[in-house]
């Protein structure tokens, strides 16, 4: 059953305070996205000016891998602190950020760049943790999937892309190559610390005051300033053990981390080969090749996906784009070969790959709402923190495995094992998770207020 203490969030138009969190919110996004994607824009610049004329295999795994192995870590870890309040450590997320992109500047070497992105990975991981919680926590039921494809989905791409924009404009200006991807590394402070003031400001949710700390009042007023109701129900403490309630939602949960693995080994290796394949034969540099892509497909994605994802749900969203992102990447392999002859077939074939994929699966796994939907409060952020380290381990299979796997099966057998792998999504996603779209937090977990009291009674 819903509850009735936060029907008022929950039937809320989308009004000047979500418009508020959602920027809030979404510019730490945005800070993810810059920083995660910036160093593959720079790294030639950076090999150069470190002297090195090719990385090894274990550096290349270590520099692709840091950022990724510290957001699992710092998932982990402010998964567990955010049980204690999402807001309590909502700015330290952008501040660890901010100081690690920051401190890029002053590498002087290539292990200390990887030491350093590896901090700045444990603040990415807590971000992927926080802003989807939050967003979810304070958003009404019927925008939820808007809000965060907005600020999760479309916040990350523009990231992505402004980090190829500004490397093409310190290009032009004539920057050294050494100050260029120094710059370019460290401006990720700049989006980081723009939120800083107002993620330490935002309220702490209704939902985690009244579910997990009993602050029945703190609750009501959060729930009041947000709806302009001066007396909203007070909502139930979850009086339950949260080892409890974990195993209950547990097949959920790790059902959404399986689909955010198998989203991330897709499209992490799309992104490996991509370039690679397309660009050279098009006669186009990778970040050129990238923005175009990023313009023309993977934006257009973005959007589709959050016009969508509350109309059509997030089952039937997800399971198409993971559909049709494999019949893409299928066609991809088949007519490989004819690639080099026409290359406008392959930036054809592969941009509506990135369409599918964005519109789908990064809408709905790639931005963590699956986690926070599939958690009910009293767990939210543990649960959110597992399906981020699944997302994390996806990635990190595409760092690391792939380039293996194109020695040894060769080009054409990576596509049609990610287009394999994109079957499987779509058969997790129908058969593995429940329909959210337009329903209470605590429908979905059947932890309202009826459904706690009938638990107190049966006790």
């Amino acid at each position: 059953m819903a509850s009735q203490s936060f029907s008022l969030l929950d039937e809320q138009k989308f009004k000047g305070f979500h418009w508020l969190a959602l920027f809030t919110t979404g510019m730490g996004v945005f800070t993810d996205g810059y920083d995660l994607a910036s160093i593959g824009v720079v790294l030639p610049l950076v090999l150069a000016s470190f002297g090195i004329d090719h990385l090894t295999g274990f550096e290349t795994s270590a520099l692709a891998g840091s950022a990724l192995v510290g957001a699992a870590v710092g998932a982990l870890i402010f998964g567990a602190l955010a049980q204690k309040g999402r807001k309590r450590y909502y700015g330290l997320d952008v501040m660890l950020m901010a100081v690690a992109a920051l401190a890029q500047i002053f590498a002087p070497n290539l292990w200390s760049l990887i030491a350093i992105r590896f901090i700045l990975g444990i603040g990415i991981g807590a971000d992927y943790v926080l802003s989807p919680t939050i967003m979810a926590e304070h958003a009404n039921r019927r925008d939820r999937g808007k809000k965060i494809g907005i600020g999760f989905g479309v916040m990350w791409s523009l990231g992505a892309v402004f980090a190829a924009l500004l490397n093409v404009v310190l290009s032009a200006a004539g920057v050294s190559h050494d100050l260029q991807w120094r710059i370019v590394l460290a401006f990720g402070a700049v989006p980081a610390l723009s939120v800083l003031y107002l993620r330490r400001k935002m309220p702490e949710t209704a939902r985690y005051l009244g579910r997990v700390a009993g602050d029945a009042t703190g609750a009501r007023a959060v729930v009041a300033r947000i709806t302009g109701d001066a007396s909203p129900v007070a909502p139930m403490l979850d009086r339950r053990q949260w080892r409890a309630v974990f195993a209950l939602h547990a097949p959920a949960i790790f059902s959404a981390a399986l689909l955010w693995m198998l989203f991330d080994i897709v499209v992490y290796s799309g992104i490996l080969f991509g370039p690679s394949l397309i660009a050279q034969g098009l006669g186009l540099a990778p970040t050129t090749f990238a923005l175009l892509t990023s313009f023309v497909f993977t934006l257009p994605g973005c959007l589709i996906g959050v016009a969508l994802i509350d109309r059509i749900g997030r089952k039937q969203l997800q399971a198409a784009g993971f559909a049709l992102a494999a019949l893409m990447l299928a066609l991809f392999a088949y007519f490989q070969k004819d690639v080099a002859g026409t290359p406008l077939l392959g930036l054809f074939l592969f941009g509506l790959y990135s369409l599918t994929i964005t519109a789908g699966p990064n809408t709905v796994a790639g931005t963590g709402i699956l986690g926070v939907e599939l958690s009910p409060t009293r767990v939210r952020t543990i649960g959110q923190s597992i399906t981020v380290v699944g997302g994390r381990i996806g990635a990190s299979i595409s760092a690391f495995l792939f380039p293996l796997l194109f020695g040894t099966i060769g080009e054409t057998g990576v596509i049609y094992l990610l287009a394999c792998i994109s079957v499987i999504g779509a058969i997790c996603t129908l058969l593995l998770i429940p329909e959210t779209a337009s329903r209470s937090l605590e429908e979905i977990n059947s932890d309202g207020d009826a459904d706690l009291a009938r638990v107190v009674v049966t006790k």
